[in-house]
Order: structure tokens, then C-alpha cells, then sequence
């Protein structure tokens, strides 16, 4: 007996259910809507249409959902959200795609502040505390910059592409708590210490991971790469780092 086709006719409709919160300590809760489908619908354009009209799927009026947005190109990063089950942008998500209903929940390594937003500075405290500049005067022309090897080059663009999502640290077992300092501080260490002007701050950033939550608290369980939307090498970044840590280990004190 052959198998019958699968059905290609669109839904008629979208269900979405989102894991809401009123306020940070208020207890989450699941609530159910339907809206029409149209086809190229995304995750973003579906809750902008329940925003509009906030009746839930049982017809009782409730609040309008809320989440952040900003680029809806998956540049900013500040979209990420759980989107039935793994973490991703909801700019990106497209609901042709997604198996439905949609299950959209707020990332579950930061503080739920309200449905799905999250507190995610942690994040940018911990590009601050490894110091992931590089110091420009910018009141003069410092001529030409210096030039690099091709292969770190392309490397380094690797790392820049960044756009601190928290896709990585979301997926990352270590990441819990103050535990870990992820590995997107740890890429941004190995993206700027590349960088012969960067080079000028390069023990402090080393030594900024190499604190208690630092860099010998990975598990190497490698979810991290497989998470990144960008395709960041971060378990290259980590070995290098790591090795760039037990050097400093062992020899930066014949620098005292």
C-alpha cells in the first residue's frame, strides 16, 4: 500500500502559545492564541498581530504580549527568544517553518522581567570586565592601521560578526548563575587580543578569564557552536584562549 501525500494546503490559522509573566515576581503562566495565517508570516509579525487585538485563543480579553525587537534583519540579537524548544531570533523565524502550535518562551539563563523579556546584561558586564575595545584617541589621524596575516584576519571577522544574542550561553550546561563567563567573552578576548593594537590590554583580558568563573569552567560540551546563528568558531576561541591562560599561568610572573 502506497503512502498517502503529504497535505501541502496552508493552515488557516497560526497558534502560538507564549510563556507569559506579569512582572518579575509574578509566576509564569502559558496562554493560547490564534491568529489568520498569511503566507512569509514571522515569529515578530505574529505577535505584533496578537499585540494589535490581545484576545486570547479561549475569546477572553487579556494584555498585549511584549518582547524586544530592533534590526528584524538578525543583526542586534535582541529578539532571541525560545522558539519551540531552542533559542533563536524571532526575526528569522518563519512560521512556514515551525511546526505548530508554536511554543515561544523567554530565554531561561536571565532574569524574566516580563513574558519574553529578559534582563541580559549580565552579558555586556562581562564584555566590560574583559575589556572588549580597543583604546582609540580619535582626536587625530592615526594614519593607516597596522597590517595583519590574512588567516587572523579572516578569524578575527569570525568573532566580529558577534552579535551577543545569548544563543550560546542559553544552550551552554555551565552557564548558571555567576558560574561561568560564557563563550562570547571568552571569543572577544581571542578577537581583540589578535589585534596588534588590541595586544596593548592583552593580560588584562587573559586574566579577566581566569578568575573563578573563568575559562577552566567549560565542560567542553561544544553546544555552544552548534548554537550560534552566526557559525562563530567558539570552541576554537576557547582552546586558544585556554592555552593563552596556562602560558600567562606559568610565565607572566617573570614579567613582575
Amino acid at each position: 500500500m502506497s503512502a498517502q501525500p503529504r497535505s501541502t494546503t496552508p493552515p488557516k490559522t497560526v497558534e502560538i502559545h507564549i510563556r507569559r509573566r506579569a512582572n518579575p515576581d509574578a509566576p509564569q503562566y502559558w496562554e493560547q492564541f490564534e491568529i489568520p495565517y498569511r503566507p512569509n508570516l514571522n515569529v515578530i509579525s505574529c505577535l505584533m498581530e496578537i499585540q494589535k487585538n490581545p484576545v486570547n485563543k479561549a475569546g477572553a480579553r487579556t494584555t498585549p504580549p511584549v518582547w524586544h525587537m530592533n534590526c528584524l534583519e538578525q543583526v542586534c540579537g535582541i529578539c532571541t527568544m525560545i522558539i519551540n524548544g531552542r533559542a533563536r531570533q524571532s526575526c528569522s523565524a518563519l512560521i512556514d517553518k515551525l511546526e505548530q502550535p508554536i511554543r515561544l518562551e523567554p530565554m531561561s539563563k536571565f532574569q524574566n522581567i516580563r513574558d519574553l523579556i529578559v534582563d541580559r546584561s549580565p552579558m555586556f558586564d562581562h564584555l566590560r570586565r574583559v575589556h572588549a575595545w580597543i583604546e582609540m584617541d580619535g582626536t587625530y589621524d592615526l594614519g593607516p592601521g597596522p597590517r595583519m596575516d590574512q588567516d587572523d584576519v579572516q578569524e578575527r571577522y569570525a568573532y566580529s560578526r558577534c552579535m551577543t544574542c545569548g544563543c550560546c550561553l542559553e544552550a551552554c550546561p555551565q552557564y548558571e548563575g555567576n558560574n561561568y563567563i560564557g563563550p562570547q567573552a571568552i571569543a572577544q578576548v581571542r578577537l581583540f587580543n589578535m589585534h596588534p593594537t588590541g595586544k596593548m590590554n592583552r593580560e588584562e583580558r587573559i586574566e579577566a578569564i581566569m578568575g573563578e568563573d573563568g575559562i577552566t569552567n567549560c565542560g567542553n560540551a561544544q553546544n555552544c557552536v552548534k548554537a550560534c546563528p552566526m557559525n562563530i568558531p567558539l570552541t576554537r576561541a576557547i582552546y586558544e584562549e585556554n592555552r593563552e591562560t596556562v602560558i600567562h599561568g606559568l610565565f607572566g610572573w617573570l614579567k613582575g
